[in-house]
């Protein structure tokens, strides 16, 4: 959640921020099929998959 802001700057705050907001989102999780399912079929918002993916490659190398 270290990119949650009041101001989204980028795709990344946008998703900590809708994230954070969900009571349900697996926050603990570091498994990337858990979240990505749960994305896909639970979230209740949207949020583009593809831009998900670049995020966790960017997590996975920090």
């Amino acid at each position: 959640m270290r990119h949650r802001a009041p101001v989204e700057k980028d795709d990344a705050t946008r998703l900590a921020n809708l994230v954070f907001q969900d009571p349900l989102f697996p926050k603990q999780s570091k498994d990337f099929d858990e979240i990505s399912t749960y994305l896909e079929t639970q979230a209740p918002f949207y949020f583009n998959l593809t831009l998900f993916d670049n995020i966790w490659e960017s997590y996975l190398e920090a």
